[in-house]
């Protein structure tokens, strides 16, 4: 199974977008991808893929999994859309990190042993996640914690959206440090299989920035603003949104589009995975055949 998370320590990146848009581009490739976003904030993926609408309810959700208090089966908590599976985010996980210490005092008191940071890779084993899918991508907030750290923990990976700009020079400085420390505090050796600059508009410090980051750049997406925000006000990735809300289809947004698709066979191929019905990269109207 491909899996790997999206992380940047800048925000307004488009981190969450880039998760969302190789999801679907796998899924497009015939692949079975689950997403698992772990923001609690409102903007965040399942507000994008419109499978909100149960975040604050008392209803089963994937926190209530990670502290070993289910109300039901892991699969029932997973919504489909656009041939994506996902865990859609819950109210309870702004409390993670006291949900999570608490039940490591109780198991302790018991003689037993609580990874706070191993609990979501437990769930997706239990729940036969790794044998299930074809690819795993997780979506977390930038912010160090449980949240974070059970992502990078149940993926071993990144996918790492870069600013191209002084305010995303200092991120790119930082990201051997950033992995090496994730590698310290986890225990777990993490692997970064590509750096995704976002926004680039050709100037010479941008080139400059790029030149320094020493990590696969399989493709470098231009500025897309109208883009992304289109996939925000209706709710989707940006090959529907292209697909059906865009009355005119521009040839820079139908290249976007290529680029996640080549994006996501760039990390299909990082593992050997390789995905039974790839589309023609940019082709909005390919038909997903999943098995």
């Amino acid at each position: 199974m491909l899996a790997y998370s999206t992380y940047s320590e800048a925000g307004g990146v488009g981190k969450t977008t880039t998760a969302a848009n190789l999801a679907v581009a796998h899924a497009r490739a015939g692949l079975k991808p689950l997403v698992v976003p772990l923001d609690p904030q409102d903007g965040d993926l399942s507000r994008l893929f419109g499978v909100d609408d149960q975040r604050t309810e008392s209803v089963d959700n994937l926190v209530r999994h990670m502290i070993r208090r289910p109300k039901g089966e892991f699969d029932d908590l997973v919504r489909t859309v656009e041939g994506v599976d996902i865990i859609p985010e819950h109210n309870m996980l702004s409390d993670l990190s006291e949900y999570l210490q608490r039940e490591k005092d109780q198991a302790e008191a018991m003689g037993e042993a609580f990874g706070m940071h191993a609990q979501l890779l437990r769930v997706l084993q239990e729940a036969n996640v790794p044998e299930d899918y074809d690819v795993l991508i997780c979506d977390p907030p930038a912010t160090e914690g449980p949240h974070l750290y059970n992502a990078i923990h149940a993926t071993r990976s990144l996918v790492i959206p870069v600013e191209p700009s002084a305010k995303g020079r200092a991120a790119v400085e930082g990201l051997e440090s950033l992995v090496a420390g994730f590698e310290d505090q986890l225990d777990i050796e993490v692997g970064v299989l590509a750096a995704l600059p976002i926004g680039f508009k050709d100037t010479r410090d941008q080139r400059a920035i790029m030149n320094e980051i020493d990590y696969p750049i399989p493709e470098v997406i231009g500025e897309r603003a109208s883009l992304m925000e289109g996939c925000w006000m209706e709710q989707c990735s940006a090959f529907t949104y292209v697909r059906k809300h865009r009355d005119r289809r521009r040839d820079y947004e139908l290249e976007t589009l290529a680029q996640f698709d080549r994006v996501a066979r760039h990390l299909e191929e990082q593992v050997g995975l390789e995905a039974p019905n790839p589309p023609q990269p940019g082709d909005v109207e390919h038909e997903v055949l999943q098995a």
